[in-house]
């Protein structure tokens, strides 16, 4: 069963919105950073214009749990759930996860950057070396 659900909270200082799908058993989650407090109208058009675009955390193996589908226990579960205003943990390993690939990712782009500008820059003083021992 294929499950996808949207939580809205408010984090010091920004609105945030984390979408948790759970696909064959395994959890993947994305973080959504909105600035003042998003009406639902204008949440309902975000996912419509950028459901596609969304980044997903690598899928975190998760045990989904089937409720009895009682109308007191469900209302009891959403009490809970907006008592607590606190994401999976299950969901934020998931996000920790994309967020360290992200940081390894940056890393690795700086690390190239920072190799290509040395390799530039020793190829310009070999460049200049050579110019100097041409004009005599």
């Amino acid at each position: 069963m294929d499950k996808t659900e949207f939580t809205v909270f408010f984090e010091e200082p920004f609105w945030i919105g984390v979408f948790e799908r759970v696909e064959n058993g395994k959890l993947s989650v994305c973080k959504v950073t909105f600035g003042a407090e998003p009406k639902d109208s204008e949440i309902w058009e975000f996912i419509l214009k950028h459901y596609d675009e969304l980044k997903f955390s690598p899928a975190v193996k998760v045990e989904v749990r089937h409720t009895a589908d009682n109308l007191k226990r469900r209302q009891r579960n959403a009490a809970k759930q907006m008592k607590h205003n606190v994401i999976g943990t299950k969901s934020q390993q998931a996000l920790q996860m994309q967020r360290e690939e992200m940081k390894t990712e940056r890393r690795r782009q700086s690390r190239e950057q920072r190799e290509a500008e040395k390799q530039r820059l020793f190829d310009l003083k070999q460049q200049k070396r050579k110019e100097k021992h041409k004009g005599h």
